[in-house]
Formats: C-alpha cells, structure tokens, sequence
C-alpha cells in the first residue's frame, strides 16, 4: 500500500512525525495527521484552510484535547507541591524564563551557543589520541565517575527517532485507499489521506473538528468538489 503514496503524502506523514515530537507525543496520532495535512501545500489543505481548519488552530485544539507530552516541557515532571513547600512557583519561573528567552523558550530546539562544542583535536590535552581514546577521555570529562552517569537534567525529548503510529492512525492510512479506489485514483495523495481523516468517528480528530465549529461532512463535500472541478 505505501508505495502507492504520492509524495506530498509521503511528506504529510513524515510532518505528522516531526509535529508530534515537536509537541512531546511519543506517538503519531490522526491529530498529528490533520495538523500536518493542514499545513501542506495541496488544494485539500487550502480547502481545510479555508473552512478555518488551519494549522494554528488544530495546534491549540490538539493542546486543549491532548495536551502537552511531558518530555517536551523541562518543567513538566517536576514535584509543584514539594517545590511550592519550599517556595518555588513553577509557573512564575516558567513566566521568567519565557519573559527572558521567549514563549517557545522551554519546549524548542536548543540555541546554537548552548550546544555542545567539539574541541579542535590538534591541540591541546587530547591532541595525538586516537579517535576512540578520544572520545573516552572526552567522556570522563564531562560524565560524572561511577556507574550511573545519567544524561543532565531537561535534556528534552530526542531530536531524532522513530515514532509509532496509533492503531487508529494505521487504520487511517487504509482507509486513505479506499478513498483513492473510490475516486479510480492509482495513487494516494493528500486529498485521499485528508478524505479518510474527515470519515472517523471517533478518537480525537472529531473533538478537535467539534471544537474548531468545522462538520466533516461539509469539509468532505468541499473537498470533493473542489477535485471535481480541478479534473
């Protein structure tokens, strides 16, 4: 079946990945397909778009439905009632902090002059070691001695790495061929992936629709028009 995904398919999925990492999901949902499908560059998209299903809005409706992963808030597994017992306000230091660094402050990508540096290996203390020694003697510089050297505290969530799709979003990705059959398409693209979103019934994508006042239905109906008319 996959190969039978158009590109701007392929890529909708491949920024459902990055939108639901980027958000702090340690998996790909259908509300990470709508996100992503919302924000591509196909007549499908405009139409969602258009109908005021833009990215931004399904963003904030995924917060409100889902939330937040954890592992993409610094702050989010720590204690609030110990801290508050010995005065400390989570929420005024994350006001501080996004104050001082901006709102995307504890959730974003690490600014370059906070990443790490490799030192140049001609000079100095480690210059003439081998690559390996290199790096081991790196390691015990900077890891803690013993046998738990943990990575530092807030590293936030991995910057790369697979991420599963739900059972529903799998059934989605069927279901978008379907779509393709009905239409006597040979291949699946946006429209067909967006067509088979909008046919759930349940799970979160009809909550976030609910919420945003766009029916799926009506959404549908566009979307078939608006190809009809392009063919």
């Amino acid at each position: 079946m996959f190969e039978r995904f158009a590109d701007t398919a392929r890529h909708v999925v491949v920024q459902a990945q990055e939108d639901a990492r980027r958000l702090g999901h340690n998996y790909i949902g259908c509300e990470h397909l709508l996100l992503a499908a919302a924000a591509a560059a196909e007549p499908a998209s405009a139409v969602l778009r258009d109908q005021g299903v833009t990215p931004e809005r399904v963003e904030a409706a995924v917060l409100r439905t889902v939330g937040r992963g954890q592992a993409a808030d610094p702050l989010g597994g720590l204690d609030r009632e110990a801290l508050a017992f010995i005065g400390i306000d989570l929420d005024v230091v994350r006001a501080r902090i996004e104050a001082a660094f901006g709102p995307d402050a504890l959730t974003g990508a690490l600014p370059a002059v906070c990443q790490s540096r490799r030192p140049a290996w001609g000079k100095g203390p480690l210059a003439g070691l081998t690559r390996r020694r290199r790096h081991r003697a790196r390691g015990n510089a900077l890891l803690p001695a013993g046998p738990f050297r943990q990575p530092p505290a807030f590293a936030g969530p991995a910057s790369g790495g697979h991420i599963p799709l739900t059972p529903r979003a799998k059934k989605t990705l069927q279901l978008s061929l379907r779509e393709a059959e009905a239409l006597h398409d040979n291949y699946i693209g946006v429209q067909h992936l967006t067509l088979a979103l909008l046919r759930l019934t349940d799970g979160t994508v009809p909550v976030i629709l609910s919420d945003l006042g766009a029916p799926a239905t009506s959404l549908r109906a566009a979307i078939l028009a608006r190809y009809r008319k392009a063919s």
